[in-house]
């Protein structure tokens, strides 16, 4: 090879050597945007997440079984302890077979109706290790089967609250009817409404972070009406009903409050500040609210009672759970003390003057602190008042405010009317809603379950 040729190739190779780095520069953005759009592209399931979700499915759980069962146990008479007990227990159960048939489907089931989720994911179909559900944060997903599993949970417990609207008379095989009928029509349907994204309810603006409608007033609404159909307990006003342990019943107000917490901040979906805001706002509307009832009672008689405690506890956690992720904490007190004040009311005032017979408060309570709670989150979501904002298209407080009103009223008429329809086509089926007067007498945890909770 000549000398020539040796320079010529030397040269080109320089050349080329000088040529690479201009060339990577210009190839990098490329990469870089190539490298972002696959990230984009693939979703993220933190661990931390999955992790979280896990334990709040748990604890929403454990607000039912034992926190709402021994709630609502130490209130009844101790000859339907165990009645009650098993009621809330065995209705989860069948919520829970129901929930994965067709529930899940019916309520998440991926359909464009503003009313019902469809019947693609019937018996969990498509549903595997890899399918994915949506957070609130762009490209961070949940496994499928936890958010199912979560959301079960809800379905599970809300039917068991309506059961503290007609304790003491009712057929059991009456509870385990009504119940399931009362969660395909009514139940499913409203969550559908209120958190798919097809839901006619979530595309009117409404907020309702965690169940204050699709939880507390379809319970609420559904228990007034059955109290009306079912018919007041025998010796209403003459015997002796007061709660046969109210150390029960505070140990299930407890487990509830901590329950209430998986509740709330699970239904952030992740493990981020938004949970952390749930977690504060669970904690201060709660402790708010049991301070106002306690207040009223010694302003009114003298004296603050246990039941007086736990029911402002309940009537706090209540108020709270639509707000909570979206209230500061400051709100969260606010509404915690209004709320209730106004569930007071209606447990002390209203109830005695229409004479129905809501054995346990369930609308008193779950009714009327979920209202309350719905639309002080249109006023208390505000920024100025340390809340995360409207979400509503105009972005103002009287609109978000009137879609929480429209929320509201459709939840109630929905549960009503629907509640009422579902309870006598339970009494054609079940030949009957209430136990005879004699077993009534006796007691439900003999006369339909052949036991006794307690033993001399």
């Amino acid at each position: 090879m000549s000398n020539f040729k040796k320079l010529s190739g030397l040269a080109a190779l320089m050349a080329l050597s000088a040529a690479l780095p201009a060339f990577a520069q210009d190839a990098a953005p490329a990469a870089e945007a190539v490298a972002e759009a696959v990230t984009e592209a693939a979703p993220i399931i933190e661990k931390g997440d999955v992790a979280w979700m896990i334990t709040s499915s748990v604890l929403v759980l454990f607000m039912t079984v034992p926190g709402l069962a021994l709630f609502y146990g130490g209130l009844v008479r101790t000859k339907n302890m165990l009645s009650v007990l098993m009621q809330s227990v065995v209705v989860a159960a069948l919520m829970m077979v129901i929930w994965v048939i067709y529930g899940y489907s019916f309520a998440f089931g991926g359909g464009t109706s503003p009313f019902w989720g469809g019947t693609a994911k019937m018996f969990l179909s498509g549903v595997t290790l890899d399918s994915t559900a949506a957070t609130f944060s762009d490209g961070i997903v949940l496994p499928e089967y936890i958010f199912i599993a979560f959301q079960m949970t809800f379905a599970a417990i809300t039917p068991v609250l309506i059961i503290g609207a007609f304790a003491e008379r009712i057929k059991f095989s009456a509870v385990l009817v009504f119940s399931a009928l009362w969660a395909t029509f009514v139940y499913f349907p409203v969550a559908h409404m209120v958190w798919d994204a097809a839901g006619l309810i979530f595309n009117m603006g409404a907020i309702d972070f965690a169940g204050g409608t699709v939880v507390h007033i379809n319970a609420g609404v559904a228990a007034l009406v059955a109290a009306i159909v079912v018919g007041p307990r025998l010796g209403l006003g003459k015997d002796m009903m007061a709660p046969h342990s109210m150390t029960l019943t505070m140990v299930g107000a407890g487990m509830l409050w901590v329950g209430w917490f998986g509740f709330n901040a699970g239904s952030n979906l992740e493990a981020t500040a938004g949970a952390t805001l749930a977690v504060l706002n669970t904690f201060l509307a709660t402790a708010a609210a049991i301070l106002a009832w306690c207040l009223i009672e010694v302003m009114s008689r003298g004296k603050a009672s246990g039941l007086g405690a736990a029911s402002g506890l309940v009537a706090g956690l209540v108020a709270i759970t639509p707000a909570c992720g979206t209230t500061g904490p400051m709100g969260a007190m606010v509404l915690g003390f209004v709320a209730s004040g106004a569930c007071y009311f209606f447990v002390a005032v209203v109830k005695n003057k229409f004479g129905y017979d809501d054995s346990l408060d369930v609308f008193g309570i779950h009714g009327i602190g979920g209202i309350v709670g719905a639309i002080g989150t249109g006023i208390l979501a505000a920024e100025s008042l340390g809340g995360t904002g409207f979400i509503t298209e105009a972005g103002t407080m009287g609109s978000q405010v009137m879609a929480q009103i429209k929320g509201v009223a459709i939840t109630i008429v929905w549960s009503g009317v629907g509640s009422l329809i579902l309870l006598y086509i339970t009494k054609m089926l079940t030949g009957g809603l209430r136990v005879t007067a004699d077993d009534e007498r006796r007691g439900l945890d003999q006369t339909s379950h052949g036991e006794s909770a307690y033993h001399s």
